[in-house]
């Protein structure tokens, strides 16, 4: 059964479809108390200015396909700013399915529910988004759960005249399972009419082709929160033409602050300030801006007497950026041959961790480079 959606007909029929917001999260991770503050602000601002862009840009519909929450403890606070924004604008529908980071019981617990907020629940529930009876819009979604994931697929129908929307929030099979995540089989959505498939879940865009007919699309979390989420981030916006029955999709730059995990080889480096001079080679690479968060991420083989200092670097950057990292992922280079016929307790050393078949490659290298630090009397950096 089919619940109508009153909107005004247009020739273009533009839907939003965005996901993992993940609102009220801490954002502790890297962050001082003050920055994890402003940041957790941020995240709640980002869903006022997509409101915003959706309004000035005519589009009739939101998809929030999932995690438009953090954590099952929502503040009062960030409860109040997302459904007073719904309610603040009547005439942008929002169609919001929960994910595996949602509370289950969020709508039920609103003294009044906006009635612009349409929701889902365990069973396929289906809404006619526009008001051309000529060409229906159809948007069917389902709320994903350890009982219902395997029945899912076979009571999908859809009929073929309309403009198929499916939202489901989930992790694709063939990439495994994390987060508690339940598994969407892409091979069993296959031949069901869907024109375009609304996923939520991962972080990052992605989007390939369903069938003939159809794709399907994450569009990734609006804001990267930590450094496993570098790049663009944003939503996609999806114009359809009632009248020739084409449909086009845009990805939304939209994210506040990007994330950057920059890679530095440091192999020919002795020193923090030759580092340094390849970190500001490297950044000329970048559109790194100071309200960004940078990584750097030292690669490549450094000598085993090379000096490295991780906080000096951090502290080198981080009047330029919004937050600096610094991570040694080098490798240490030993020219086994240069203490060949040293007759010093540093050359016995290593000619006898050289020697020792039991001790892994990498072990060697840092046994090595820990005693040569003791050796000429310095800190050990572990």
């Amino acid at each position: 059964m089919y619940l109508v959606v009153s909107t005004s007909y247009k020739k273009n029929m533009r839907i939003c479809h965005c996901a993992d917001l993940h609102l009220d999260s801490k954002m502790t991770t890297h962050l001082t108390d003050e920055q994890a503050k402003e940041r957790k602000n941020e995240l709640l601002h980002n869903f006022i200015r997509l409101v915003d862009y959706v309004k000035t840009k005519n589009i009739s519909a939101v998809i929030i396909a999932g995690d438009l929450f953090d954590k099952k403890t929502i503040s009062v606070h960030a409860k109040n700013i997302v459904f007073e924004t719904i309610r603040a604008n009547p005439n942008i529908k929002f169609y919001y399915l929960q994910g595996n980071h949602d509370l289950s019981n969020i709508i039920e617990s609103l003294d009044v529910v906006p009635e612009n907020l349409f929701t889902f629940k365990d069973t396929w529930t289906s809404y006619i988004i526009n008001d051309n009876e000529n060409y229906k819009i159809v948007l069917t979604g389902i709320e994903l759960e350890n009982q219902n994931s395997a029945d899912v697929y076979s009571t999908l129908f859809l009929q073929p005249e309309s403009y198929n929307i499916v939202t489901m929030h989930g992790q694709l099979s063939q990439y495994g399972v994390k987060d508690d995540a339940e598994v969407i089989d892409l091979s069993k959505l296959k031949n069901k009419n869907i024109d375009y498939l609304a996923l939520g879940h991962i972080h990052q865009y992605q989007d390939g082709k369903l069938d003939a007919r159809g794709s399907f699309c994450y569009p990734g979390c609006l804001e990267g929160r930590g450094y496993d989420e570098t790049g663009d981030h944003g939503f996609v916006v999806i114009d359809i033409n009632e009248k020739t029955h084409l449909a086009t999709r845009e990805f939304i730059p939209f994210a506040m602050r990007k994330l950057y995990e920059i890679p530095v080889d440091v192999s020919n480096c002795n020193s923090t300030s030759d580092i340094i001079r390849n970190i500001e080679a490297e950044l000329t690479n970048y559109d790194c801006k100071e309200t960004d968060l940078v990584k750097f991420v030292l690669t490549g083989e450094a000598d085993v007497k090379a000096e490295k200092d991780l906080s000096l670097i951090v502290k080198t950057f981080n009047g330029r950026f919004y937050c600096v990292r610094a991570k040694d992922h080098s490798k240490i280079a030993i020219d086994y041959e240069s203490y060949s016929l040293d007759t010093s307790l540093k050359g016995e050393f290593v000619r006898l961790i050289k020697q020792d078949e039991s001790i892994k490659e990498d072990d060697k290298r840092e046994m090595i480079r820990c005693a040569l630090q003791v050796l000429n009397g310095e800190e050990i950096e572990l």
